[in-house]
């Protein structure tokens, strides 16, 4: 009897699954429109704020909006807890979980600070957003050892101009499986070697909500949790280990305190 149960709830779900399956096809087809939807609104001024890097703190200001604008129409409310850890007068590597491509938006949400993403160079082909990401951001080929020297050194001197970066330490996005990935080294070697503080922000409900695979998700609260800043700052001497370790820690502990 238990059996029968059993295949008619699988039975049920899975054509609950087939039901939805078109809707949320038009869905993920509606996001990348909301995308360009929202270039296009902020088309003229990011156009001219783009030129000259020195204007990239008043293009930032715009791509908060565009994610902002990306969010809502997909169907999305941000929530962001603990903001008040956040110091607008800082600058800060950003490190997060990355498991969905609303990671993006909701970084931008979340940090009111000016900051560039170190990402992969394949967002560059994207038609339209791909042209500003490249202008605006330091992208990198993981492939390749001499990108990745370059990528540190870039990301080193943008710090020095008084901008924050923002890095994704699991290198890359982990199967749906894996509830946060091993982190690399390059976001605290960089923090230790420019002395600067550590952001940690867990994003909880991105994977849920909207993964890569295209067969999942849904509308919802999406919710970043910002935890205390890591004040490398403060530090006369710190292992890169030790802080990836703990970085790693807090960030795992914002994932499950909303599992």
């Amino acid at each position: 009897m238990r059996e029968n149960n059993n295949s008619s709830k699988k039975l049920a779900h899975n054509g609950w699954k087939w039901f939805w399956l078109p809707f949320r096809l038009l869905w993920r087809a509606w996001f990348y429109t909301t995308i360009f939807i929202a270039i296009v609104l902020v088309f003229p001024f990011i156009t001219v704020l783009s030129l000259r890097p020195e204007w990239y703190r008043y293009f930032f200001w715009f791509e908060r909006i565009w994610a902002y604008v990306v969010t809502f129409l997909t169907g999305f409310i941000p929530v962001i807890k603990n903001r008040h850890y956040i110091d607008r007068n800082k600058q800060y590597i950003i490190t997060a979980n990355h498991t969905s491509m609303m990671d993006i938006m909701m970084t931008l949400i979340a940090v009111p600070n000016t900051f560039l993403f170190i990402g992969k160079k394949e967002l560059a082909k994207y038609p339209l957003f791909g042209y500003y990401y490249r202008r605006t951001n330091i992208l990198v080929d993981r492939q390749s050892l001499s990108s990745k020297k370059n990528v540190y050194w870039k990301a080193a001197e943008k710090i020095a101009q008084g901008y924050s970066v923002c890095i994704y330490p699991e290198g890359g996005v982990p199967d749906e499986s894996i509830e946060l990935a091993p982190f690399k080294m390059g976001a605290f070697k960089l923090a230790v070697e420019t002395s600067t503080d550590i952001l940690p922000i867990s994003f909880p409900r991105t994977k849920r909500h909207f993964p890569y695979s295209v067969f999942k998700g849904r509308p919802g609260i999406l919710t970043a949790i910002v935890h205390p800043p890591i004040e490398v700052s403060k530090l006369r001497y710190v292992e890169e280990t030790d802080l990836r370790d703990k970085t790693f820690q807090i960030i795992l502990s914002g994932l499950r305190s909303e599992s």
